[in-house]
């Protein structure tokens, strides 16, 4: 009994060891992480949105591939502060790809499918705005919006949030006048906030 003791006691630190350089390096980098994102909702809250992208970026990039969920809810979370950091049609391309690997994903949450689908026809609506501003021929523009408009109809008909699904009508409407609108009228109006 007692060298089994002794035995087990000696197998000990090695147990321990190889859980630190096998598992718990993930429980690391899942610590490293946490902090960084804490660090990228400080940045949010305190409108520094180019500090909140690379933050959110940092905190991707030591993410484990295995936490899917959480990769998604910082790419999207990436997104809306690229918006909202003049960064624009990179974060249209960014939620576009989100959108996509969303529907594809089965176990994704409707809820985070439906904030990235509602995030992507917010991009499509403001790059409309800025490309009718821009004066680009229908055929630049009329895409965009029209991806908008059925995107927040999906919304507004589906959405899981009835909130979401009320703003969703609301930005259905307002993409329609949107799309109607001569770009001579945009002129005089004040770029809409995000």
């Amino acid at each position: 009994m007692k060298t089994l003791l002794i035995t087990l006691w000696c197998l000990l630190p090695i147990g321990l060891a190889a859980f630190h350089f096998g598992p718990g390096q993930d429980l690391l980098k899942f610590d490293d992480t946490e902090a960084q994102l804490a660090q990228a909702r400080e940045a949010v809250a305190n409108e520094e949105w180019g500090e909140a992208v690379e933050t959110y970026q940092d905190a991707l990039a030591k993410l484990p591939r295995q936490e899917k969920q959480l990769a998604y809810q910082i790419r999207l979370e990436t997104a809306k502060a690229m918006m909202l950091n003049k960064q624009l049609p990179t974060a249209r391309q960014d939620l576009a790809k989100l959108v996509t690997d969303l529907d594809n994903d089965e176990a994704a949450p409707q809820k985070l499918r439906d904030a990235a689908r509602s995030a992507l026809a917010n991009a499509r609506y403001y790059m409309t705005y800025l490309m009718k501003l821009e004066g680009l021929p229908d055929t630049a523009w009329e895409p965009e919006i029209e991806a908008a408009r059925q995107e927040y109809k999906l919304l507004a008909t589906s959405a899981a949030n009835s909130e979401l699904a009320k703003r969703s009508a609301d930005d259905l409407e307002s993409a329609i006048r949107l799309a109607r609108m001569d770009p001579a009228e945009l002129y005089g109006l004040p770029i809409p906030s995000q």
